[in-house]
């Protein structure tokens, strides 16, 4: 049988997450699933506060009672939005009050959603995996450079991606069908693919863009959460199948939430490559991003960067 993980598989969070006093973090998608165990670990050590998002009022409500069960001391604010809508992204995040950030994780996303369009009128996994984050990001750069520049600063943006990022369409993202229904692509494996190809190529050009600031995007692995565990009975066996082949387990969404706690928080800064794409547990594979000609031509990432910005500041 095959190793679960590979890398730092020995990382426990309990141990190895240093204390979080004084830092604040934003997860999003921490309603449930890694979001979810993410919020709960980094609480355990100490962190001044903890913004989380969602769309789920109920659910949130038993995150934080939960987490605050636990660790008492520890202050959460949910910020409610709907990653369909801009607009809605755009009034949770203006609710971040705080004049620091330390650790920003974007870790919500969907997989295998029907043929839709966002409320932007952008293919549905685009919209929520890239733009919604995207958003995020570029309405908080101002308060995560200040941080950058404070002493003894360590601001991380860590971007979950995916190995269906080597789907992307030949340009990398299909400009020209992104507003349609199936951006151009009938299988909803090569949409999902366009839109963490998208998060994987945002993440290194935030880096190259801004230095100070520790970007990195990470593949939490295949994990038993609802992303999976909803599939038709069809597309589980084709994850499954290709999983089999390439001889990596299913993880529990504990294992499936150490790739991201540890560039968080766990790893030293002197560790991590900015800009650089991280398997679990913490195994640089830049490597094999750098067999794709698309995936590192920084003018396709300049165009990504450009193209999004110009979206974000329409609304």
């Amino acid at each position: 049988m095959p190793p679960r993980l590979g890398g730092f598989a020995d990382f426990n969070p309990e141990i190895d997450i240093p204390s979080l006093s004084g830092k604040v973090v934003l997860i999003t998608g921490g309603t449930g699933g890694l979001g979810k165990q993410s919020v709960q670990a980094l609480a355990k050590h100490a962190p001044q506060h903890i913004y989380f998002t969602g769309r789920n009022q109920k659910a949130a409500e038993a995150v934080i009672n939960n987490t605050k069960a636990e660790n008492p001391g520890v202050e959460l604010t949910f910020l409610e939005m709907d990653f369909t809508s801009l607009e809605s992204v755009k009034a949770g995040i203006n609710k971040f009050a705080h004049d620091r950030l330390d650790i920003l994780m974007c870790n919500a996303g969907v997989m295998a959603v029907p043929p839709a369009v966002s409320k932007d009128g952008f293919e549905i996994h685009f919209a929520i995996n890239h733009l919604a984050h995207a958003m995020i990001i570029l309405r908080l750069l101002p308060v995560l450079t200040r941080t950058a520049e404070m002493p003894n600063s360590d601001v991380r943006v860590i971007c979950l991606t995916s190995e269906a990022w080597r789907g992307h369409p030949s340009g990398g993202v299909s400009y020209d069908k992104v507003r349609t229904e199936k951006g151009g692509m009938p299988v909803w494996l090569l949409r999902y693919g366009q839109s963490k190809f998208a998060n994987l190529v945002f993440a290194a050009e935030l880096g190259r863009r801004f230095p100070k600031l520790m970007a990195v995007s990470v593949h939490p692995g295949v994990v038993g959460t609802d992303l999976v565990n909803t599939l038709s009975f069809l597309d589980t066996a084709v994850v499954r199948f290709a999983n089999w082949i390439q001889g990596v387990a299913i993880l529990t969404p504990e294992e499936g939430a150490l790739n991201q706690l540890w560039t968080a928080a766990g790893a030293n800064r002197n560790d991590l490559v900015n800009g650089a794409y991280y398997k679990p547990v913490g195994v640089m594979s830049n490597s094999e991003v750098n067999k794709d000609k698309v995936a590192t031509n920084e003018e396709i990432a300049h165009k990504l960067w450009t193209w999004t910005s110009e979206v974000v500041d329409s609304i």
